[in-house]
């Protein structure tokens, strides 16, 4: 698998950290923002291939950073990460341009094997010409 850039966004430290340093020993590229307008700023400087937003966030929440998100970052992976899942939540942010949405705890693995199944899609339509 080659080196994706991931931008971990989440207001909570340790899982921010945790998750960068697991994605750094898979061999991922991965940095991280503390809040949607960290996020933002981030994108704004450079590229990422895999955004993972955290929604409950103080300040600039995910639900309301994932507009921009798309504007500056179309082509990115959004995994939309929530330890307080329901399914309006969901809906609303698969609506608003989430690629996908899993609830906390989830393993690294669980993250690149959401991240294979994307691009996977992503090369079937680009091949069907959709």
């Amino acid at each position: 698998m080659d080196k994706l850039r991931y931008l971990v966004v989440d207001d909570e430290d340790r899982f921010r950290q945790s998750l960068i340093r697991l994605l750094e020993a898979k061999g991922m590229r991965a940095e991280g923002a503390s809040d949607g307008r960290a996020a933002l700023r981030a994108l704004e400087q450079k590229p990422y291939d895999v955004i993972l937003l955290d929604v409950k966030m103080p300040g600039m929440d995910g639900v309301q950073a994932l507009p921009r998100i798309r504007e500056l970052a179309p082509q990115a992976e959004v995994i939309v990460l929530t330890g307080h899942a329901s399914v309006d939540d969901a809906a609303l942010l698969m609506e608003r341009g989430a690629s996908e949405y899993l609830v906390k705890p989830c393993g690294v693995n669980e993250i690149l094997d959401t991240v294979a199944v994307l691009r996977d899609r992503r090369a079937m339509t680009a091949q069907s010409g959709a």
